[in-house]
């Protein structure tokens, strides 16, 4: 896979990282392309700016909560922004992500890349409803990358969310629409911030979220 360094050089100006991370990113990259022809890792179609459109959208995460140590990502797919939040937290004393992931040959991946780039990261080769409980009062952060509507990431995280985690959700241009119709269901405690990648997608940031009583 041939890397644009234009792509990767404003990446990590919107996303300043250490050398380190760094480093352990590019090899991110790189194994990416090597499994992506076998395994259909992400969309091909976003591999010839990959920097931007994965690493830099994935670490814009990992920057708005800095100080969280147990992070929890649903759906992780390709590993953004799981993978990508785990090599940060190479660099956090007690930081680890878990993934959770049903694909076994997308697990394969995350746990060759996490091994390779010695990210502190635990993969769940699970359905997200069979686990999640588990992890109630555990986490500190909870994400998801266009994996579900907002009012299904809401029931699946609503025990997460009351037990003190910061649900951390980009989203795209239909966030107003999603907020408007999980208002019917939930009362929800939240913000959102700009995404820097993406002028048209936005972050929320869930920080309770109560589920309405039946009309």
């Amino acid at each position: 896979m041939a890397v644009d360094n234009s792509d990767r050089a404003r990446a990590l100006r919107l996303t300043p990282v250490s050398r380190e991370t760094e480093e352990r990113l590019t090899l991110l990259v790189a194994e990416l392309g090597r499994w992506q022809a076998a395994k259909n890792l992400v969309s091909s179609t976003t591999l010839a700016d990959v920097w931007m459109r994965h690493i830099a959208d994935s670490l814009q995460l990992f920057r708005l909560a800095p100080d969280a140590r147990s992070w929890l990502d649903l759906g992780s797919g390709g590993g953004f922004p799981g993978l990508v939040i785990g090599i940060c937290l190479a660099e956090v004393e007690g930081g680890r992500i878990h993934l959770v992931e049903s694909n076994s040959r997308k697990c394969a991946f995350l746990r060759h890349a996490a091994r390779l780039t010695g990210a502190p990261v635990t993969v769940h080769p699970d359905r997200i409803e069979d686990v999640i409980g588990d992890f109630t009062g555990r986490v500190d952060v909870v994400t998801a990358r266009a994996l579900a509507p907002l009012p299904q990431l809401l029931d699946w995280c609503k025990d997460l969310l009351r037990t003190g985690a910061l649900g951390l959700f980009p989203k795209g241009q239909h966030l107003d629409a999603e907020l408007t119709e999980s208002s019917r269901y939930w009362k929800i405690q939240a913000t959102t911030v700009s995404s820097v990648t993406d002028g048209a997608a936005r972050i929320l940031m869930v920080r309770a979220a109560e589920k309405r009583a039946d009309p």
